[in-house]
């Protein structure tokens, strides 16, 4: 048996993961999803969280809660990247291998915040619909937040995913902070913690939010121990393609026996 801790993306929450979290069960694997701060049903509001790691403060107490003899799976779409990034970091010895999903998957050799400038210099603004951004450190820098559109999640990211996931979407996401000044910082990661947990990365190739290209300049970047592609995968592949997504995590999960 494994325990795979499942980290979401920007503006959703554990809700994401209900048919991956099944599967996984039902073949008798532990797995904890998380609601991180201001996600989900996790009562903070945007507002109230004042660094990313008040926003990570779930998955910090859970990763501090587990005995020191367990190691687990530790997964993360899209934003997650960053969240199960610093988790490594931090718990390296918790984790027995870290798997980024169509992730922002930085390197211990810059500052995370630069995979997100790489991103939005591949993403112009005005492609992104009817999102709304906050520009709290001024028009000319990186947004600092974002209000995922209806528009945006039907076209953009739930484009292969059932329509009764898209409508939950459009009930439940919430705003969310991209964290830029805390992502900013020097020596957030390094060779010794970060890097010696051995990382695999889920390339899906109908991604619109994190497109191919972008996810193959991050391996290329910060190349992985092994890379798996989910063809007809959209952004939400947890809910598009569950069952090889499940399938691609048990075989994993697998190799660390």
């Amino acid at each position: 048996m494994k325990h795979f801790v499942l980290v979401h993306g920007a503006g959703h929450g554990a809700w994401t993961w209900y048919k991956v979290v099944t599967l996984l069960r039902s073949a008798g694997h532990r797995v904890t999803a998380l609601d991180l701060g201001g996600s989900g049903v996790n009562p903070k509001r945007l507002d109230e969280l004042g660094s990313i790691f008040d926003y990570l403060q779930p998955l910090i107490e859970l990763m501090e809660s587990l005995p020191e003899e367990e190691q687990v799976t530790l997964v993360g779409h899209s934003l997650g990247g960053f969240g199960i990034s610093l988790a490594m970091e931090q718990f390296p010895d918790k984790i027995s291998v870290a798997v980024f999903i169509t992730a922002l998957m930085p390197s211990y050799t810059s500052p995370p915040a630069a995979v997100l400038q790489e991103f939005f210099k591949r993403t112009p603004l005005e492609s992104v619909i009817d999102c709304v951004f906050s520009f709290d450190r001024g028009p000319e820098n990186l947004p600092t937040s974002v209000i995922l559109g209806p528009q945006y999640l039907a076209s953009i990211m739930y484009q292969c995913s059932p329509s009764e996931d898209l409508t939950l979407a459009t009930m439940l996401v919430r705003p969310t902070s991209y964290f830029i000044e805390d992502l900013s910082k020097e020596k957030l990661l390094s060779k010794e913690k970060f890097g010696s947990v051995d990382r695999f990365y889920i390339i899906c190739d109908e991604d619109k939010v994190v497109k191919e290209d972008f996810q193959q300049w991050m391996i290329e970047n910060n190349p992985t121990k092994e890379v798996k592609v989910i063809a007809g995968a959209d952004h939400m592949v947890m809910l598009s393609k569950p069952q090889e997504l499940c399938l691609c995590l048990k075989e994993i999960a697998s190799k660390y026996d």
